[in-house]
């Protein structure tokens, strides 16, 4: 008896392996609904194509770009989190949506990004530049935090609206290094870009493919970069961490599905982000838009997620920021 009992386990395991893999084979059997937060431009929607068209072309089906911006980015992974685990709506997730945006909203996020959702990789890393109007008479971090303490509240930053990534990285920045300035949040990027070359405000801390152009024509002054290390596409601006060790903001994008997403699909998708994104190729036209081409196992990306949220919690509350 107890051995027919043992057989018909072994048999019902094989029998559910041999599915998921049938599963993982067939996937995707019809077009995959790629949700992106934000509106179409920028760094959030460059990489999304850039996913759905290497996806596309090693999984021979559509991934449908579907840009849903709104509420900073929050709109867009709650349309996923909300989905049917079937493989078929994935969220290109960003550092808003997953860890700043839930680290000031806490429970009124109507998704939880560590359990809402399967992580399947990290795409590229986002590094969040800190820009000047060129009339700033600072050309460098040091000379910006000296001119805030000598002249404390004067000087001020834009951001895209409280407990955004700009906003929450400048505040970083003041804690560590022990300065004031004035927080002027706007509704878009592209305004604060407006008024950021008119002199309207003094400085942002922006994604760098929107400020790029600007910078090398010399209407903007970038004097530091969040990620740890330069960045190719400016290479000549150094790390903040140079003059701030241990100063870090640099966000990210990476693939993500609903809860209970099969995890032979998820591996699949895994496999196939992980070699595009680490194709030379792809690295070089990804950088020289400023971000930089990352990869991760699924379990990583998910461990960083947390991670950061651990961090940007801590910030929100050593700050005590509160959504407006």
């Amino acid at each position: 008896m107890g051995c027919r009992i043992f057989v018909g386990m072994v048999l019902s395991l094989a029998t559910a392996l041999l599915a998921l893999q049938t599963l993982a084979k067939n996937y995707p059997a019809r077009p995959v609904r790629l949700v992106v937060p934000y509106p179409p431009g920028g760094a959030t929607d460059f990489t999304a194509r850039e996913i759905s068209q290497a996806l596309a072309a090693s999984l021979h089906q559509q991934f449908v770009v579907d840009n849903r911006g709104g509420a900073a980015g929050t709109m867009g992974h709650n349309i996923v989190a909300k989905a049917a685990p079937d493989g078929y709506t994935l969220v290109v997730g960003t550092f808003g949506g997953l860890v700043t945006g839930p680290a000031l909203m806490g429970a009124q996020l109507p998704y939880d990004p560590e359990n809402d959702f399967t992580a399947i990789g990290l795409a590229v890393h986002a590094p969040w530049a800190l820009v000047l109007n060129p009339a700033v008479p600072a050309k460098s971090v040091k000379e910006l935090i000296d001119l805030a303490k000598g002249a404390p509240g004067k000087l001020n930053y834009a951001s895209t609206g409280t407990g955004t990534p700009n906003h929450l990285g400048m505040v970083l920045l003041l804690m560590h290094a022990g300065i004031n300035m004035v927080h002027v949040p706007y509704k878009s990027a592209g305004q604060i870009t407006v008024d950021l070359i008119s002199g309207q405000v003094q400085s942002v801390f922006s994604g760098v493919p929107q400020i790029l152009p600007h910078a090398k024509a010399g209407r903007l002054r970038v004097i530091g970069v969040g990620h740890p290390v330069r960045l190719s596409a400016l290479p000549d601006v150094p790390a903040i961490a140079e003059t701030v060790p241990g100063f870090n903001n640099s966000g990210y994008y990476g693939l993500l599905a609903p809860k209970g997403t099969a995890s032979a699909i998820v591996e699949r998708l895994n496999g196939e982000l992980k070699k595009a994104f680490g194709a030379p190729e792809t690295a070089r036209r990804i950088e020289s838009q400023g971000v930089v081409a990352s990869t991760s196992t699924p379990q990583e990306f998910a461990a960083l997620i947390r991670k950061d949220l651990v961090l940007w919690r801590k910030v929100v509350k050593d700050a005590d920021i509160k959504p407006d």
